[in-house]
């Protein structure tokens, strides 16, 4: 069955009502039961704060267990979790009003893994955001996906109107980890893209959420003559097309060229007047960082650099490229929009 461009937005957006429904009648049984974890906890970091000794957990785990036996969540190791996650957040301005955006085993999946506040509040607003599993969430967290977006270089900021550039920001990594595809050391760039497309829904996932898939080697045409997208994507919060070009070396100044052509022939030839601009991403191998800085100051056409990698292992030098804490609180405030 063929949709046109309008009906399949119009089907995408009766899924997104029905997806929120549900999400609401979810969240109100997960308050709940937020609470009351938040409220044992905080019972029994109070009376620790009291020199209570460590046996009253055990003990209460035992009794509360013998009272409500078709209850779970009252282990001994859960409940010091309860105590953990009512410590963790508490005094925390940014977190605690954001426990009761997400389910109990989410919030173990980001306080346990997740070492500061900062990467615990994006965790929890992406999972919000993008309706991420338990499993979903901990891949994220493994994949360095919150380094991975404050590290992203792209010229959104000077090419994009104001009311979508930092929604775009925060649509486009800095790498992206296809630890999924098998794929041998050495592979050329068509067995990259044949193997993201037998693996389209990791791939869409690992781009963050909010993708859908077009086509690709995606046709485009200049006086007869043919071009060839590797990847079209559909982005629907910018409601925008994504043309994306895999690189299976080093990013080349003459890639950010070639990427304008298409981002111009595809505003000029697909791009329905209701959508906005088309955005590029070129995926390489791997990329000098000032080679791109330079590329990307005289873009006119808004375009993203990443690169990618078939391992879940971040580099450790990202750690030291990190932004400031006040930084990373901007990019979280536009994030949480």
């Amino acid at each position: 069955m063929n949709l046109t461009t309008l009906e399949k937005e119009f089907i995408l957006d009766i899924k997104e009502k029905i997806r929120q429904a549900q999400y609401e009648a979810l969240k109100e049984v997960n308050v709940k039961l937020i609470n009351l974890y938040w409220e044992i906890g905080k019972s029994i970091a109070e009376k620790q704060s009291e020199n209570w000794g460590k046996s009253i957990v055990s003990k209460l785990s035992k009794e509360l267990q013998l009272e409500f036996p078709g209850i779970g969540g009252f282990s001994t190791s859960n409940i010091w979790y309860m105590v953990q996650f009512y410590t963790d957040y508490h005094a925390d301005t940014n977190l605690q009003p954001l426990v009761g955006e997400i389910g109990w085993s989410k919030h173990l999946a980001i306080f346990s893994k997740c070492k500061n506040s900062q990467e615990k509040q994006f965790y929890i607003l992406a999972t919000k955001k993008h309706g991420w599993t338990k499993n979903v969430l901990i891949h994220q967290i493994e994949n360095k996906t919150f380094e991975k977006y404050l590290l992203n270089q792209t010229n959104f900021d000077e090419a994009l109107p104001e009311k979508i550039s930092k929604q775009a920001l925060l649509a486009v990594k800095d790498a992206y980890t296809f630890d999924f595809l098998n794929l041998a050391h050495e592979h050329s760039e068509e067995e990259l893209e044949q193997a993201l497309v037998k693996n389209i829904r990791k791939f869409l996932l690992e781009m963050g959420g909010d993708y859908t898939f077009i086509g690709n080697q995606y046709r485009i045409q200049v006086n007869a003559k043919d071009f060839w997208v590797d990847l079209l994507l559909y982005h629907r919060k910018l409601q925008c097309l994504i043309a994306i070009d895999l690189k299976i070396g080093d990013f080349e100044p003459e890639h950010k060229g070639k990427m304008e052509f298409y981002l111009a022939v595809l505003n000029d030839t697909v791009k329905l007047p209701h959508e906005n601009e088309s955005i590029g991403i070129i995926i390489c191998k791997s990329k000098d960082r000032t080679i791109v800085e330079y590329s990307l100051k005289s873009a006119a056409q808004p375009i993203g650099i990443a690169t990618y990698n078939t391992s879940h292992h971040l580099p450790k030098m990202y750690e030291a490229m990190l932004p400031s804490a006040a930084e990373i609180a901007q990019k979280l405030f536009e994030f949480s929009k």
